[in-house]
């Protein structure tokens, strides 16, 4: 989440001729080069592709300046802030292997593997050098290289060369650094001579020089899995953060100094809360007595709240044969964030990572009419999900909680108003415990990956026209994210911001026509006939996981 909104490329296309380039052609239409609203990069018209500020294109091209404080400008701000923090990381410790170092929300981070581990008096010293590094002005310049040369080149770079190897399939963080076509370097050159200084293997693009680079600080050191897979070597992480202004900065640190007062892992421990005992295992909260309490008044506020908004609470328990999840579509889908199946009698079991299979029996359990829908189950029911052990975090990311859980079966012609009920009901219950900043996002599929989600492309239209209508009608902003779907339809979430300016996300509301059919859920309509009904999934964390 970021302090201050990233301000926005300017609207103003220039032309680059061919042969020349784009700061030239920048500096020539007076665009603003220097300061946060000053242009880090260019975007070329068309193809939204992002151009360093030396890229001189081959026929005369359109461009939009990129400024340091858009979001595209912070991202590219803080990959090459991270280039700076590997050059004085090898300065320092001569023969320290790089792994990624590539930009995140807020900031960036570097994997390496040292011969020890970083410690606090060592981050000093680096943050020490990347400001001389900065001083000095090197020039970031782009390099193509053959994937024979670039071996040769990183002969002693290990996870480089594994990168090499990988080109055309990584993703995400990865691809960060080799892309999907040709291998580029980018090397550091000295703004006086012009002499190489450090490279790295990037895909780019770069900020001009480093003295673009006006704020910045090292945050902390931790351990990291290659590639986050823990059967790979253990490197050390540094973290970051770089901003295009030090008041930028100033704020976001005042922001997590904020953040630290109202830590709620702190706040637990010092109230008699709950804890995490080590026995139980990572992301397995315990409650004490005290939280127990207030656990307890805020369930049954909610409890009663769900019945007066005609819910039907039910129970279900913490294990299923995986056929379960078959039958639902979840397996393999999902299959990653489950436990690990458990054999007993000569079936397989699992802990439950989500209630709707089990709904889906209970409306099945006898034959529905259409005048009991819409018919709405709620749980306040526990699920587990095995998330990794680097991103469980307090009782904000956990691998055992309480999921407050609803799932409402209608006729088509009812979900718009059911997902509008649903909406408001949430909104309602959040603004009952004091939020009152919100936002929605629409998550939809990614269409050039088809074999991620399941369904026809009219009942995929279908899903995401209703919610959307619903969406806009709120009045609140709608924010897209494209390919954030569940493989079983589009989604609307409530993200709310809380008391300095985070942002949370409190509750999804997903349209679902996958699973009635796999589960053969049906009614029996005004004409007598059998109908599938329309599922609409509506979770939100219980106010206490």
């Amino acid at each position: 989440m970021s302090t201050t909104a990233p301000r926005q490329a300017s609207a103003q296309t220039v032309k680059v001729a061919a042969g020349t380039t784009a700061i030239d052609a920048l500096r020539e239409a007076g665009v603003e080069l220097n300061g946060p609203s000053g242009a880090v990069v260019v975007r070329e018209v068309g193809t939204g592709t992002l151009r360093d500020l030396a890229w001189a294109p081959e026929a005369d091209a359109e461009v939009e300046a990129v400024p340091a404080s858009s979001e595209d400008g912070l991202a590219v701000l803080r990959h090459s802030t991270a280039h700076v923090l590997a050059q004085a990381v090898q300065d320092l410790f001569p023969g320290t292997l790089l792994g990624i170092g590539p930009p995140i929300e807020n900031g960036f981070y570097y994997d390496f593997a040292p011969a020890q581990p970083f410690t606090p008096d060592d981050l000093v010293a680096i943050e020490k050098k990347m400001s001389e590094i900065i001083k000095a002005g090197q020039r970031f310049a782009r390099r193509e290289i053959t994937d024979a040369d670039a071996r040769i080149e990183l002969d002693a770079e290990r996870f480089k060369l594994e990168l090499i190897d990988l080109k055309g399939s990584a993703s995400g963080e990865e691809a960060t650094e080799v892309g999907t076509g040709g291998l580029t370097m980018y090397d550091n050159l000295d703004a006086k001579s012009g002499h190489l200084v450090w490279t790295d293997l990037c895909r780019g693009p770069h900020l001009p020089t480093t003295r673009r680079i006006p704020a910045f600080k090292l945050m902390r050191s931790a351990a990291a899995y290659w590639r986050g897979n823990e059967k790979n070597p253990q490197l050390q992480r540094i973290y970051g953060t770089a901003w295009a202004s030090r008041d930028d900065l100033k704020a976001y640190l005042f922001q997590l100094e904020e953040a630290a007062k109202r830590d709620h892992r702190k706040l637990g421990a010092e109230l008699d809360l709950f804890s995490f005992p080590d026995e139980l295992g990572s992301g397995l909260p315990i409650f004490h007595p005290k939280g127990g309490i207030l656990r307890r008044v805020l369930e049954d506020y909610v409890r009663q709240r769900h019945v007066d908004e005609g819910f039907d609470s039910v129970s279900t328990p913490h294990i299923s044969k995986d056929g379960l999840f078959h039958t639902s579509g979840h397996l393999p889908y999902y299959a990653d964030s489950m436990f690990p199946p458990m054999e007993l009698e000569n079936s397989e079991y699992r802990l439950k990572a989500m209630n709707c299979p089990m709904h889906n029996l209970i409306y099945r359990s006898r034959g529905r009419s259409y005048r009991e829908l819409p018919l709405r189950l709620f749980e306040l029911g526990n699920v587990y999900r095995y998330e990794k052990s680097g991103v469980v975090h307090g009782l904000t990311r956990v691998r055992g909680l309480t999921m407050d859980d609803s799932h409402s079966y209608c006729m088509p012609e009812q979900a718009p108003a059911e997902i509008k009920h649903l909406l408001n009901f949430c909104l309602g219950l959040f603004r009952d415990f004091g939020m009152d900043d919100f936002y929605l996002e629409l998550s939809t599929r990614d269409d050039s990956k088809p074999d991620k989600f399941i369904g026809t492309d009219e009942q995929w239209s279908i899903a995401t026209k209703i919610l959307e209508d619903v969406a806009t009608e709120s009045g609140l902003d709608l924010v897209p994210d494209p390919g954030g779907a569940a493989y079983y339809g589009p989604k609307i979430s409530v993200q709310a911001k809380d008391a300095i300016g985070r942002t949370w996300q409190m509750s999804t509301i997903q349209y679902d026509f996958n699973q009635p059919a796999g589960f053969e859920l049906e009614y029996q309509a005004a004409d007598g006939s059998r109908q599938q009904p329309v599922m609409i999934h509506s979770a939100r964390p219980s106010p206490i996981p």
